[in-house]
């Protein structure tokens, strides 16, 4: 990342990979915001921790908001550029699933997946998009490898996340002439705490581990560090030629 601080939005921060993101953001020195629908304020303050170790000036906060309701968004994004003036990095990482074929997903659960992750995405992105527009920032958003190949039993994620992918480059074509680069990260199966918590309570917890590290060229699945790594190099000056890209970091499962 660029020496020079920066300020950055990461949402669904308070575990997973927007864990990853923030804390590796305030490692190297930025000013990072947690903002998840659960109160982050415990995940900040070890951050800070770190941070302050790390010893280049990194600040962590925590905010809770829920991604789904637009009048949030807007309240959230207003107190934000009255604090701040301007947003250099947005990370869309919020998202959640609910799993069953299209017959057996409720309409409630429907609206809840396209709701957090489109819907969600697409509102915080607009209500940030003034203040990314102040410094020439960048979006990056955190789609899925399901974004670019289909799976069983997850059409409603899988619609939303290619969705996000679809977003990306729209709004790449859109704002180039604002300075604002837009990419997309696709990550694959990824030690997530839902990720562990879909293998422990599996009937065979060790068979559910090796499909799923078998799901990758390199036979295991991504670790969430691994994942931010590439979100922050796409955030970073080091980027600054990519824009409308969708980067999949999975493990090679979408080339096979």
């Amino acid at each position: 990342m660029s020496s020079q601080r920066k300020i950055a939005v990461v949402t669904g921060a308070g575990s997973g990979i927007g864990l990853a993101v923030a804390e590796r953001l305030a490692r190297d020195g930025h000013h990072v915001v947690l903002a998840d629908i659960r109160p982050a304020q415990e995940q900040a303050r070890q951050i800070q921790q770190q941070a302050d170790e790390a010893g280049r000036g990194g600040v962590a906060r925590a905010a809770t908001v829920d991604i789904a309701d637009a009048a949030a968004v807007e309240a959230f994004f207003k107190a934000f550029g009255d604090e701040h003036g301007r947003l250099d990095i947005l990370v869309n990482n919020a998202g959640i699933d609910r799993r069953g074929t299209l017959e057996r997903v409720s309409v409630e659960q429907i609206d809840a997946v396209l709701s957090v992750n489109l819907r969600g995405t697409i509102l915080v992105s607009r209500a940030a998009l003034p203040l990314l527009r102040v410094v020439r920032g960048t979006i990056v958003n955190v789609a899925s490898e399901l974004g670019i190949i289909g799976a069983p039993g997850l059409p409603v994620y899988v619609a939303t996340k290619g969705g996000v992918v679809q977003l990306t480059k729209a709004l790449a074509i859109d704002h180039a002439a604002d300075g604002i680069r837009v990419n997309c990260v696709c990550p694959g199966a990824t030690l997530t705490p839902l990720l562990q918590e879909s293998i422990d309570t599996a009937p065979d917890p060790e068979a559910r581990r090796r499909l799923l590290d078998g799901t990758t060229l390199m036979r295991r699945v991504g670790r969430p560090e691994e994942i931010a790594n590439v979100i922050c190099f796409l955030a970073s000056d080091e980027a600054s030629f990519m824009t409308g890209a969708i980067v999949p970091v999975d493990g090679g499962a979408t080339a096979a």
